[in-house]
């Protein structure tokens, strides 16, 4: 079962009050990126944020743990009532986005001539 587009359109319209927040699909499912950091992954029609101590304290006794699919890193399993309050939504993404390192930067993938030498043009 794939994620449907009206679940992700209520997911970002409760975080419309956080800026640089947007979603990517992939593989059927999505990705939820704050301050292009991934933050959590929607699978399923279910939202998964990725773990933080920062995180955890904010759901609190809430917190249930599980996997977005088979074989992933644990994740906090959101449920319906905290999707529900944007305010608390959005302290929960922006909290996550902030505890969570930087992004590694990608480099571009340049032909490398072969041989180990340049040539030259002429």
């Amino acid at each position: 079962m794939t994620t449907s587009q009206s679940t992700i359109d209520f997911i970002l319209d409760q975080l419309s009050g956080l800026p640089r927040v947007r979603a990517r699909k992939m593989f059927g499912e999505y990705a939820l990126y704050c301050d292009e950091k991934v933050v959590a992954l929607v699978c399923d029609n279910q939202l998964f944020v990725k773990i933080t101590p920062q995180g955890k304290a904010l759901i609190g006794e809430r917190y249930l743990e599980g996997e977005a699919y088979p074989g992933a890193k644990p994740s906090m399993v959101i449920g319906a009532e905290e999707i529900d309050d944007g305010e608390r939504l959005c302290d929960l993404i922006r909290i996550t986005a902030q505890a969570l390192p930087a992004p590694k930067q990608r480099h571009s993938k340049k032909a490398r001539p072969q041989g180990g030498r340049t040539r030259r043009q002429t």
